[in-house]
C-alpha cells in the first residue's frame, strides 16, 4: 500500500491531478446482494408489485447513478463513460446485482461501478419496502478492474 493520493503533503484532501494520464480502456464490475424473504422476491421477479416494474427501474436508477458519481464522491472525476449494464438475478436469498461500467479515459470506474450497484440495490428496496421492511442490502464490493497503471485486478 502507497501513500493516499487524495491527500496532499499536508495531509488536506485534494482532487488527484490525472491530467498527465494516458487514456487507457478501463473497466470496473462491482456486486451488491438485495436480502428478503422469498414471498418478497417471489414478488419482485414475477413482476406483481404494487408500484411497477422494480427491476427496470433499479436497472435505470443503477445506470443514472453510474453517470452522477462524481456529483455525489466529492473527490471523483467526471467521466465519460462508454458503457453502464446492470444486470440483476434471482438468487435463494433476494436479488444480486452486477454493474459493469466502462471508459476510454485517464482514470478508472471502480466508483462509478460501486454506485451504479449500490443505488440499483436501493431502489429494489424503495420498491419492496411496502411488502418488507427488513430487506437487507450487502454486501456491496468491487469484483474486478482492468485498465491504467495498476492493470488489472480481480477479487
Amino acid at each position: 500500500m502507497g501513500q493516499l493520493p487524495h491527500l496532499d503533503a499536508a495531509g488536506h484532501a485534494h482532487m488527484v491531478d490525472v491530467g498527465g494520464k494516458s487514456d487507457t480502456v478501463r473497466v470496473a464490475v462491482a456486486e451488491a446482494h438485495v436480502q428478503m424473504e422469498a414471498a418478497t422476491a417471489v414478488a419482485l421477479f414475477g413482476g406483481e408489485l404494487p408500484k411497477g416494474d422494480a427491476l427496470a427501474v433499479a436497472r435505470i436508477a443503477g445506470i443514472q447513478a453510474a453517470k452522477k458519481t462524481s456529483e455525489l464522491i466529492p473527490l471523483c472525476h467526471p467521466l465519460s463513460l462508454t458503457t453502464v449494464q446492470v444486470d440483476i438475478e434471482q438468487t435463494g436469498t433476494g436479488a444480486h446485482i452486477t454493474a459493469r461500467v466502462g471508459t476510454n479515459g485517464p482514470t478508472g470506474v471502480e466508483m462509478e461501478a460501486l454506485t451504479a450497484a449500490s443505488v440499483a440495490a436501493l431502489s429494489i428496496y424503495d420498491m419492496v419496502k411496502g411488502l418488507e421492511r427488513g430487506v437487507e442490502i450487502g454486501p456491496l464490493r468491487l469484483l474486478e478492474k482492468s485498465g491504467g497503471r495498476s492493470g488489472e485486478w480481480h477479487r
